[in-house]
C-alpha cells in the first residue's frame, strides 16, 4: 500500500464528515499495513471542540492496540493537524504523520512547530488538491 491509498480512505472519512455537517477532515491510523482506526471530525455531533478527527483516531488506535503509544503507527489526515492535535500526537509518540492540505491559519507548523515528538516523520501534500478542494467547498456552502 502507498500513501495515496490510505489518504483516499481518509478522504472518504472527510466526505462523511461533510455530509454530517462537520468540518470535512478525515483520519486513518495504519499499523503494520493494517488500518486500526478511521474516523472524522465529530465536534458538532458530540458538542465537543476537542473531537477533531485526529483526536478520535488516536483514541481508537490506542484502544485497538491496548496501549497509549503509537510508535509503530502512521496517521493519515486530510488537513495539517492543529496545535492541540499535534500535542496529542506528540504525547502518543506517533511514528509518521501524512497530511494532505496545509492549514496556513491554524496548523501546528505555524502555532506549535515543536509539538510533535522529535522522532515523528512528517510527509505533507499527499492528494493536497483533493483535500483542499473539499475544505473550500464546505466553507463556500456554509456562506
Amino acid at each position: 500500500m502507498n500513501h495515496e491509498y490510505y489518504m483516499k480512505i481518509a478522504l472518504q472519512e472527510a466526505k462523511a464528515a461533510y455530509q454530517e455537517g462537520e468540518i470535512p477532515i478525515g483520519a486513518v491510523v495504519v499499523c503494520h499495513d493494517h488500518i486500526i482506526a478511521r474516523t472524522h471530525n465529530l465536534c458538532e455531533r458530540l458538542k465537543d471542540v476537542t473531537a477533531h478527527a485526529e483526536m478520535q483516531a488516536i483514541t481508537a488506535a490506542a484502544e485497538n492496540l491496548g496501549g497509549k503509544y503509537l510508535t509503530d503507527c502512521c496517521l493519515y489526515v486530510t488537513v495539517e493537524p492543529c496545535s492541540m492535535c499535534a500535542g496529542a500526537l506528540g504525547w502518543a509518540q506517533i511514528k509518521t504523520i501524512v497530511y494532505g492540505a496545509a492549514d496556513e491559519k491554524r496548523g501546528y507548523r505555524k502555532l506549535a512547530p515543536l509539538a510533535l515528538h522529535p522522532k515523528t516523520e512528517v510527509i505533507s501534500g499527499v492528494l493536497e488538491e483533493e483535500c483542499a478542494t473539499l475544505m473550500k467547498s464546505f466553507f463556500q456552502d456554509k456562506r
